[in-house]
């Protein structure tokens, strides 16, 4: 039987920490077929993904970016999600595509995060008052739970707007000062030019970079990938599609062993000093959402047996 799995009532139940321990779960089968459309209609993106994992099953995830939605008030993404699965090919779950997206793309840089950044971390910057930004603000804190949260936005009345609905969160006013406070940073934003400068790391940070998603965006220059140690989740879905890797890549400014290891290799995801800048760059690969709607469709099996 298919399941039909809505937001509200499919969110009962999930766990971020349980998530990103799905997620290096789903690394150890078979490396994921993964296959990437891309149509555009400037400023619009029509994005189909597709993953299939032997032993898990497949998936068609369709998502349209349509960025001038929010000055409406309707959301910027909207798509659906297909689980199939991996034995005879049926239909196991229409999942809700917002519900996936937002539990797989910040459990992509939560995973990273919870091996990357320095247990000791307190001061988070989250960085895009956005839908993501709060989502950004849950996960971490379940990780983080003694840490101190402050937002940048490119205007005050979305940080002023995020804050209202998360009290405890203060507003960074100044970019380059916050970026230096941090422990964390992490970023989502739609930005085509880089707002991250590498000449603000300090030693010892975690960077974590969601917003780009086509070969000419970017949130981070060159000077802050080149002097960071660089892991992505992907290898096949960010290096050669992304601008935050394919621009310096292209230009020579790192080569590719610049790129340490992806999730297939989750044993190299391990800071090697207390100085040492790490980057995770989320791709968030259809072969997440995979990983993702298989463990939302187990916990509401469990709720619902």
């Amino acid at each position: 039987m298919t399941e039909m799995i809505p937001f509200d009532e499919g969110e009962i139940g999930l766990d971020w920490l349980e998530l990103t321990d799905a997620l290096a779960a789903g690394h150890d089968l078979p490396r994921a077929q993964v296959e990437d459309v891309f149509l555009y209609g400037d400023p619009n993106t029509l994005l189909n993904r597709s993953a299939w994992i032997e032993g898990m099953g497949l998936a068609v995830k369709c998502a349209t970016i349509f960025p001038e939605n929010k000055a409406e008030g309707l959301p910027m993404v909207n798509g659906a999600v297909n689980l199939f699965s991996a034995t005879n090919g049926q239909l196991d779950a229409i999942v809700d595509f917002h519900l996936v997206t937002k539990w797989k793309t910040a459990g992509d840089s939560l995973l990273a995060a919870r091996r990357l950044a320095r247990p000791d971390s307190e001061n988070i910057l989250i960085v895009g008052a956005g839908t993501v930004g709060k989502t950004l603000l849950e996960a971490y804190s379940a990780a983080f739970p003694n840490a101190r949260f402050s937002v940048w936005n490119r205007s005050v009345a979305g940080a002023e707007a995020f804050v209202k609905n998360c009290p405890d969160v203060s507003i960074a006013h100044d970019l380059e000062q916050a970026v230096k406070a941090a422990d964390i940073v992490t970023s989502a934003t739609m930005t085509t030019d880089p707002i991250l400068k590498g000449d603000w790391f300090q030693p010892g940070q975690h960077i974590d970079l969601i917003g780009a998603y086509r070969p000419d965006m970017r949130e981070a220059d060159d000077v802050a990938v080149a002097k960071s140690n660089v892991f992505v989740d992907s290898f096949s879905t960010t290096m050669n599609h992304i601008g935050e890797l394919k621009i310096p890549l292209t230009s020579g400014v790192i080569s590719p062993d610049h790129v340490i290891a992806d999730y297939y290799d989750l044993r190299a995801f391990k800071r090697k000093s207390q100085d040492e800048i790490t980057m995770f760059k989320n791709g968030g690969g259809a072969h997440l959402d995979l990983m993702t709607s298989r463990y939302i469709l187990e916990n509401w099996k469990k709720r619902n047996s």
